[in-house]
Formats: structure tokens, C-alpha cells, sequence
């Protein structure tokens, strides 16, 4: 859901996590990856402005993260 909000493809969201385009299909398939490429695919959605939702009752879920008020 992520990558679809950001309008990027398999390829797009590898290269900004640093991983191969096969990498993302099987983490969409649900295969089982290593904790540091699920982490660098999650901070690649992060920065590009994804906030992802923990189990509240209605389920996980992603959003784009509300922008930060500029001090004067």
C-alpha cells in the first residue's frame, strides 16, 4: 500500500531502500527477508513521507505523514 501511495514501482522503491527489484517481490509476496532489509525498505517509505499505522483494533495500515509546522 505504500508504494502504490507514493506512485512508485518494484524498481523505484528498491533503489531508494538500496535493494534489488526481486527483493521487493518477495517482500510483497511475504517472504520471509532479513530485519535489516525490511528496515531499509521501511525507511525508504518513510522518507519519502509514508507513516505506517500500528494495530489499533482496525488493522495496520500506512498514511501520508502529516508535515511538521515551520517555527518562525
Amino acid at each position: 500500500m505504500a508504494r502504490t501511495a507514493l506512485g512508485w514501482g518494484t524498481r523505484d522503491l528498491a533503489r531508494n531502500a538500496g535493494v534489488s527489484p526481486d527483493t521487493i517481490a518477495r517482500l510483497e509476496r511475504g517472504e520471509n527477508l532479513r530485519a535489516s532489509t525490511i528496515s531499509a525498505v521501511q525507511s525508504a517509505i518513510e522518507a519519502a513521507g509514508i507513516e505506517f499505522i500500528p494495530e489499533n483494533g482496525g488493522g495496520v495500515g500506512v498514511r501520508f505523514a502529516r508535515a511538521t509546522e515551520h517555527k518562525k
